[in-house]
């Protein structure tokens, strides 16, 4: 047991819970609507761990812009790039933002990936550029009103990075969350030929269609159509790493997810809850597995 797990009262538990859904709110509005109880016991415990920090370096530069997507029914959709300076093309990891997130998810006072980045070159990591984009609350597929944001990336983002000068036959995805799953869902869509890697950060998943986040699939036939459960195959020759937090509510799920690879994913489950502060602490795990398979 904790050392401290014995002089928990009632009010801690009430304390702790009051921080998680505040904290819950901002990072991921899903997390506690799917087991609320475990975070909030795991973040009063103090089971969580130490939280990540964004490195005080000098981040690489940013860029920002918009298109209109057609795949999304005519939404404007914003991106952000965060690319060293580099002689040539630069291979890149499109990083997909979790629900109520956006384009500037991974960067600035989010995750700061410009400085971890940053931070993994001057320890003489290799160089490659992180690019995040507007998805919306939609999951990363194609929905029944029409809107398509899996589309939206692979169609349209893509071919845009490659006209930016990115090299996009070095391509990968990453994500926190619903981007950790739509991280693996691109992944295997597009498979070994056009995606050197894939790394999710406490991907939202659900082993059957009961159990998902209202909005997040729009009935149990959209859930087994788009479900990445069972399709493990599809991921066959991509390094795949995936990190969760043992007090995250989707550590069951993703769990179940993981012992059906032939070869366990990199990463694994450590303390951690379903937020920034765990992100952040994997951050540059994650990092440092992108940019070696981006140069393998």
């Amino acid at each position: 047991m904790h050392p401290t797990a014995s002089r928990v009262t009632r009010r801690a538990l009430i304390a702790g819970g009051s921080a998680v859904v505040a904290a819950a709110a901002v990072a991921e509005a899903v997390d506690l609507r799917l087991l609320p109880g475990r975070s909030t016991m795991y973040r009063a415990l103090g089971l969580d761990g130490q939280p990540g920090r964004i490195p005080d370096v000098t981040p690489v530069p940013t860029s920002s812009g918009s298109f209109v997507s057609k795949a999304r029914g005519g939404r404007t959709v914003g991106w952000t790039i965060a690319a060293p300076e580099s002689a040539g093309p630069l291979p890149i990891a499109v990083a997909l933002h979790g629900y109520g997130g956006s384009h500037r998810t991974f960067f600035g006072n989010g995750l700061g990936y410009e400085r971890f980045l940053a931070e993994h070159i001057a320890h003489g990591g290799a160089p490659f550029a992180v690019a995040g984009v507007d998805g919306g609350n939609r999951y990363w597929h194609r929905r029944a009103d029409g809107d398509d944001p899996g589309a939206m990336v692979l169609d349209e983002f893509v071919p845009m990075l490659e006209q930016h000068g990115f090299d996009t036959g070095r391509l990968a995805f990453t994500g926190n969350s619903m981007g950790g799953y739509g991280a693996l869902r691109f992944g295997g869509l597009l498979g070994a030929s056009r995606v050197r890697a894939v790394a999710a950060l406490s991907p939202a998943l659900w082993t059957s269609a009961g159990d998902t986040a209202r909005g997040a699939f729009d009935d149990a036939a959209d859930f087994r159509a788009n479900t990445v459960l069972g399709r493990q195959r599809e991921l066959d020759g991509v390094p795949v790493r995936i990190d969760v937090g043992n007090g995250d509510g989707f550590e069951p799920a993703v769990r179940t997810y993981v012992d059906g690879f032939d070869t366990a994913p990199a990463g694994g489950f450590e303390p951690g809850a379903h937020d920034a502060a765990f992100w952040r602490r994997m951050a540059p795990a994650q990092i440092t597995f992108l940019a070696r398979h981006l140069h393998a």
